[in-house]
């Protein structure tokens, strides 16, 4: 007996001793600030922004990062996907010298409920459409007064790119031009899409696993996707493992996890904590009230040019309902452009075609 409670004893204490080691390395990859924007050749860029802020936003406070190589350029307002899932701690990680923030100052905003901006005692009343659509405008005139700017391009990403539309409907005058990345527009529709793909491919390379788990859900049903469907392993993991949901290439939530808790130092380690209660938040909260929507019926001309850019192998989002829904869009101008090599974050997958579309855009529309 003195011997197994000896082992236990040991066991207890590595594993106390590994969660301390894990403590002191996430404080330490957790300062709280932006590393300065720096050259190809690692030499810091003078005059260039790397700051993180907070503003009062509907009585909220709102925190952003604002990274750009030089303060005169065009300004970008980058809404963020999940619902609730800020981007700038898995976009850095990745970054290549052609970036965005080269030729545009980007400003990536950590909306209500996520994030710097999660605070435990918001509702879900006090987090729908209409207010995520307000603070948006808040935000981009925010900028616009800061920056001396008359329009900004407005550029959203998957759960972003929906309250974009949505932006853009409601205050067009504010924008010189939009970008859609992963486009929502009928997500009811897409998780059916999605559905019927994962079961098919499962079946035809006999994972039987992923069978059992997409049969346990009724694709026929009225409801379908019901909340059980969109937070369980039968639906982001297996999009991941088939390579069509985050990116083309494998990614696990693992991996992203990683990314923010140890490769991004944006973050404090309470604003860490932050992050995971406000995807938690924002999943159950938020995103039910995307599921209701229709772009195909409720979003059909604007008053700005707009823009979608979406990966081929996407069905987190649909590629096929994002491109049928652009064509029969009306705006003054507009441009679709499929990434052959994406699935759900082209922008992140293939950065370069990304930023050179993104500054042929800025340099037709910005300030017209």
């Amino acid at each position: 007996m003195k011997k197994l409670l000896k082992i236990v004893g040991i066991i207890i204490a590595a594993v106390v001793g590994i969660a301390v080691i894990g403590l002191v390395v996430l404080a330490v990859c957790s300062p709280g600030k932006l590393k300065p924007l720096k050259d190809a050749d690692g030499n810091e860029i003078a005059g260039a922004l790397a700051e993180k802020i907070f503003i009062e936003i509907g009585g909220i406070r709102q925190g952003m990062f604002i990274r750009g190589e030089n303060p005169e350029n065009p300004v970008i307002l980058y809404l963020h996907g999940g619902p609730g899932t800020p981007e700038l701690p898995m976009i850095l990680p990745n970054e290549k010298p052609e970036r965005l923030e080269k030729y545009f100052t980007v400003c990536y905003w950590d909306q209500r409920g996520a994030g710097m901006t999660y605070h435990s005692d918001i509702t879900p009343e006090g987090a729908t459409v209409d207010h995520f659509v307000e603070d948006t405008r808040k935000v981009t005139e925010y900028l616009r007064e800061r920056f001396g700017q008359e329009k900004i391009i407005l550029m959203g990403h998957s759960w972003g790119s929906y309250i974009g539309v949505k932006t853009i409907q409601a205050y067009p005058e504010l924008f010189s031009a939009y970008i859609g990345i992963g486009q929502v527009t009928w997500q009811q529709e897409s998780e059916r899409i999605a559905y019927d793909y994962m079961l098919a491919h499962a079946t035809e390379i006999g994972d039987e696993s992923a069978i059992r788990q997409l049969s346990k859900f009724d694709r026929q049903a009225v409801d379908f996707p019901a909340m059980d469907f969109v937070m369980s392993a039968a639906r982001t993991p297996l999009m991941n493992r088939y390579h069509i949901g985050v990116t083309r290439a494998p990614i696990s939530t693992a991996d992203i996890a990683m990314d923010i808790l140890f490769s991004f130092g944006g973050y404090t380690v309470g604003e860490k904590m932050q992050y995971v209660a406000g995807m938690g938040f924002s999943g159950v909260n938020v995103f039910p009230q995307v599921l209701a929507d229709n772009l195909f019926l409720s979003a059909r001309s604007f008053e700005i040019p707009v823009y979608v850019m979406h990966g081929k192998w996407d069905y987190q989002v649909s590629q096929v309902l994002s491109e049928a829904w652009f064509d029969g869009i009306e705006a003054p101008e507009k441009g679709y452009f499929v990434f052959e090599n994406s699935a759900h974050s082209p922008n992140a997958e293939e950065p370069e075609r990304f930023v050179h579309i993104v500054r042929q855009i800025g340099r037709a529309h910005y300030l017209k």
